[in-house]
């Protein structure tokens, strides 16, 4: 029907004959002349009709906003009081000959202007009005480019696209799958997939040593503005090479991505071990954009009468660390200072100790702080010196349990440096290697990553000190995003069952929910491993976009609910019977008494 897209017209095209098909932006009436800009998914473009085409002007008269058109025309220059440098289509405009009202529009929800605000709520339950917006239609037409460039890269690099199942069997985690009842198979449920790893592993087994696929993965869990109940993952596995190939070759892809989309060179990845990165930045996922760090100083700290310093300084399970905000007097006031304490109490924090350094000379009447009187004079004098205080900073303290202290400290450095603009580049990635294996909770061990995930020590050594045993992982961070997370994994069945028995996983277990991935790793499993990048985040991330809803055509609220078909549903009971489900009834409310 069309015989160019709207946004595509430019000086090239003048007295050109096009047909153009879109909905009516808006329509101006100016002295005789009737203005419609035609918008389609590229862009904007004016067109003109006068009345000197008298049956095409007095439709043109009837048009209104989001009316669904086709327009026959010539393509002209503007004249040059009336050039628009904001449009890219603003140096022409299309003389219209003819046209066509394919389908009239009903009054709009909320006007479609990109300066109109208008809440998440009603955009979600219209959202194919809302996707009519050129800046969420851009956000679709790069995703859709991202992808693109990335199975080019991909291909090209000899992995295969293979699809794996969505229908599966329940995970370890099966608290957060999300459960399929079966109608051929009384009580019994599929669970869809939180991610393809077992199955990109058999495919190693099989000998297809390159594989990769944009999957769709399910997880039923507490929702953030960057987490969705189903979501892409770029996922991707290969045999016969080692963490540094794998890290080489997605590095290089994600380098690629980023010269050819934004035009930004990432340069060379960093490497910074998960133990330096808890240090000095409380996180695991640390944004290198913002210049503070993190400083020990439980050893300062352990003969101090403070109790609330002195404690977790003599306790092995405990932290105590400083975070100097330069120049920080200036910039934090006291009713700010109160809301940063406020914020880290999210994390578990019984409060947030500070220091202002009126004067770094003056050890007794220089430092200002509710805490300041509880710590010696010598104390406070090694306290600046390690913390390379001057006069003018603001000195925070976090000191509790090591998890405590830093994800407190970690979120209020992230925290400061957003309210602060502390940034010092626009883009900081790294990679984040040497994971531990395990973290010890209160009912054991778990698997910091997923127990398939290869140790850098023997099954003896593993099994004899499972809390110090490192992982072959490796993490993709940016801007303090994690963008995609790996291992090596293991191939060969005694590891993989050391793993299982330091998790408490017994043989009877194992076979049930695992025995077909042990039974394959008997039959000649070939050294591999992979990595899983987060499509959806990184389209946020390079968009600069806030929310992950912002860059999924039809997303899900934080409570995992869809607006706009008003899903999840009831099902009716006769669906449930054929299913053999029964619903649990919820307990009638107690009955007030009528006086």
């Amino acid at each position: 029907m069309r015989s160019h897209y709207c946004g595509e017209i430019r000086k090239e095209h003048i007295d050109e004959e096009i047909t153009l098909c879109g909905w009516a932006d808006r329509r101006r009436d100016h002295g005789g002349v009737i203005f419609i800009d035609l918008r389609d998914r590229e862009g904007i473009v004016q067109v003109v009709f006068d009345p000197d085409t008298k049956e095409h002007f007095e439709l043109a008269d009837k048009v209104r906003g989001e009316f669904v058109l086709k327009v026959k025309g010539r393509v002209r220059a503007r004249s040059d009081e009336t050039i628009n440098p904001e449009m890219p289509t603003g140096e022409v405009e299309v003389y219209g000959l003819e046209l066509e009202i394919l389908n009239r529009a009903a009054t709009p929800p909320f006007q479609l202007d990109e300066h109109t605000k208008v809440g998440e709520d009603v955009r979600l339950k219209f959202r194919y009005m809302d996707l009519r917006r050129p800046e969420m239609a851009n956000n679709l037409i790069m995703r859709s480019r991202i992808t693109q460039a990335i199975r080019s890269y991909l291909d090209s690099n000899g992995f295969l696209d293979i699809e794996t199942p969505i229908l599966t069997k329940a995970t370890p985690e099966g608290a957060r799958d999300y459960l399929v009842p079966s109608r051929t198979h009384e009580g019994h449920f599929f669970a869809l997939p939180q991610s393809p790893q077992l199955f990109k592993q058999l495919l190693m087994v099989s000998g297809l040593d390159r594989y990769y696929q944009i999957a769709k993965c399910f997880r039923d869990e507490d929702l953030r503005a960057d987490r969705q109940p189903e979501f892409t993952q770029i996922d991707i596995e290969t045999s016969f090479m080692d963490e540094d190939q794998i890290m080489a070759l997605t590095e290089d892809m994600m380098r690629g991505l980023f010269k050819q989309q934004l035009d930004v060179e990432l340069g060379e990845l960093p490497r910074m071990t998960y133990a330096d990165a808890m240090h000095k930045y409380g996180s695991d996922r640390p944004d290198l954009r913002i210049p503070l760090e993190l400083v020990e100083v439980a050893d300062l700290m352990k003969d101090v009468e403070f109790k609330v310093f002195s404690g977790p300084a003599n306790d092995p399970n405990c932290r105590v660390a400083a975070l100097n905000l330069k120049g920080g007097n200036d910039l934090v006031s006291r009713k700010k200072i109160d809301a940063y304490t406020k914020y880290v109490s999210i994390y578990g924090a019984r409060g947030l100790a500070y220091i202002k350094v009126n004067d770094v000379n003056d050890l007794e009447e220089g430092l200002q702080s509710p805490i300041v009187k509880n710590i010696d004079l010598e104390t406070r004098k090694n306290l600046l010196e390690r913390l390379g205080a001057e006069t003018g900073d603001l000195i925070f303290f976090g000191a509790d349990k090591k998890k405590v202290v830093n994800e407190a400290l970690g979120a209020l450095r992230c925290k400061l440096g957003e309210d602060l603009n502390l940034y010092t580049c626009e883009w900081a990635p790294l990679w984040v290697v040497d994971f531990p294996m395990f973290e010890e909770t209160d009912d054991g061990w778990t698997s910091l990553h997923h127990p398939f995930t290869a140790p850098s020590c023997t099954p003896e050594e593993l099994k004899a000190a499972p809390g110090v045993a490192l992982s072959r992982a490796y993490d993709m961070v940016l801007n303090g995003t994690e963008l995609g997370g790996g291992s090596i994994r293991i191939h060969d069945q005694a590891m993989q069952q050391a793993v299982f028995e330091v998790l408490g996983i017994s043989e009877e277990e194992q076979q049930e929910k695992f025995g077909f991935l042990l039974d394959a790793l008997q039959y000649g499993c070939p050294p591999h491993g992979g990595l899983a990048f987060g499509l959806d985040r990184i389209v946020m991330l390079m968009l600069g976009v806030e929310s992950i809803r912002d860059v999924i055509a039809f997303p899900k609220t934080q409570t995992a609910a869809c607006v706009m078909t008003d899903a999840p549903g009831i099902v009716d009971t006769e669906q449930l019977n054929e299913l053999n489900i029964k619903l649990k009834a919820k307990p009638k409310a107690e009955e007030t008494p009528s006086e």
